[in-house]
C-alpha cells in the first residue's frame, strides 16, 4: 500500500483522516465475521506500531478511519492492515490479487481544529448514505463506543471527550448533543480532499509547521553495512559470528534486531536482509516481531536498540 507519489508527510503524532476503498467498487465485507476480523487486524496494528484510532466507520465498499501515528510512518501501518486483510478475504472469497488495488486517501489534519468536527461528520456517514436515521443505529463504527454502549480497548476516545468536559459523564452528554445538532449535515468536501495540495486538513500556517516537522523528522538512510557494523559493535561479535547459521547467542538477537529495524525503515526490505544473513523471510518476520514483544518489558534491550538507532544515525551522517 502507498502513499499518493508526493513526498510522505510523517512525523510522530500526526493525525490523519484515511478512506479505503476498492478500486472496481464492490463490497469489502460479505459478512459479520469479516468486520470483526478487520477489527481485530485495527487491535493487532494498535499492539504492534503504538498508534491511536480516535474514529472508524466500515461500510459497505469503503472504511474510514482516523489514526493519529507514533514513531511508525502511516505507511507501515496501512501496508500491514491491507495486506493482512487482503490474505483473509483472498482465502474465504477463493479469489486472487490485491483487494483496495493498492491504494487508500490519506489527509494529514490539523487535529485542534478540526478532529472534532471531523469525528461527528464520520459517524454520521450512515446517516448521510440513508443507511439509517440516528448514527446510534448503524453498528459498524465507533459512534457507539463513544456513547458507552460498545467498547473497544484500541479506540481512543479521551481526546474527543476532553474538549467537552474533563468529567466523562458530562463529556459523553455533550458530545452525543454535538453529534445531534449536526446529525443531517452534508457533504462536506474538505473532509475529502483536504484545502491544501489534496492532502493537508488545516491553514496556510498548519501547512507551514507540517513541512517543517516532515523535514526535521526525514531519517538518513543508512545502509545494510552500517546496519551490521553497529550490531557487531553493540553485541560484540564479528561479521562472520553475525552470519553464521544457527541459533546461538548472541548472533540470533543480534539478526532479529536487525530484521526489526530493517522491518521499521523505509527504505529498507526484510528480503535483502534475507539474503545477506541467507535466512528465510518469514523466519526474520517471527523473529522481529519476538524482538517487538520483549522490547515492551526489557529496558536492557530497549536501551541496545537506542544506542543502534543513535550510531546508524551518525553513521549515515558521514
Amino acid at each position: 500500500v502507498n502513499m499518493p507519489s508526493k513526498t510522505k508527510l510523517h512525523y510522530p503524532v500526526a493525525c490523519y483522516q484515511l478512506k479505503l476503498r476498492r478500486n472496481d467498487g464492490q463490497g469489502n465485507f460479505f459478512s459479520e465475521d469479516d468486520r470483526h476480523h478487520f477489527y481485530f487486524l485495527l487491535r493487532e496494528g494498535w499492539k504492534r506500531y503504538y498508534h491511536s484510532v480516535h474514529a472508524f466507520c466500515l461500510m459497505r465498499n469503503h472504511v474510514h478511519l482516523v489514526i493519529q501515528v507514533g514513531e511508525t510512518p502511516l505507511s507501515q501501518i496501512m501496508q500491514n492492515l491491507s495486506f493482512r486483510y487482503t490474505r483473509y478475504i483472498n482465502s474465504r472469497q477463493k479469489r486472487l490479487g490485491h483487494l483496495f488495488q493498492g491504494r487508500y486517501k490519506a489527509i494529514l489534519i490539523d487535529k485542534d481544529n478540526y478532529l472534532l468536527e471531523l469525528v461527528r461528520y464520520i459517524h454520521c456517514n450512515p446517516v448521510r448514505a440513508k443507511v439509517c436515521e440516528n448514527p446510534a443505529d448503524y453498528q459498524w463504527s465507533s459512534h457507539n463506543a463513544y456513547l458507552g454502549i460498545q467498547k473497544y480497548p484500541w479506540l481512543t476516545t479521551k481526546v474527543i471527550f476532553s474538549r467537552f468536559d474533563r468529567n466523562e459523564s458530562i463529556a459523553k452528554r455533550l458530545y452525543t448533543d454535538f453529534v445531534q445538532a449536526r446529525m443531517d449535515e452534508g457533504y462536506r468536501k474538505e473532509f475529502h480532499t483536504g484545502v491544501f495540495e489534496n492532502r493537508i486538513l488545516g491553514n496556510d500556517r498548519f501547512s507551514d509547521e507540517v513541512f517543517a516537522l516532515v523535514d526535521e523528522q526525514r531519517p538518513h538512510r543508512w545502509s545494510y553495512d552500517q546496519l551490521i557494523a553497529s550490531l557487531c559493535m553493540i553485541y560484540g561479535i564479528d561479521n562472520k559470528t553475525l552470519l553464521d547459521p544457527g541459533k546461538r547467542q548472541p548472533a540470533a538477537e543480534a539478526r532479529a534486531v536487525a530484521a526489526l529495524l530493517v522491518q521499521e525503515n523505509n527504505h529498507t526490505a526484510l528480503t535483502d536482509l534475507g539474503k545477506i544473513f541467507s535466512r528465510d523471510l518469514s523466519a526474520l518476520s517471527r523473529a522481529a516481531g519476538r524482538i517487538r514483544e520483549r522490547l515492551r518489558n526489557d529496558a536492557e534491550l530497549q536501551g541496545k536498540i537506542k544506542t543502534i538507532k543513535i550510531n546508524l544515525e551518525q553513521m549515515s551522517k558521514c
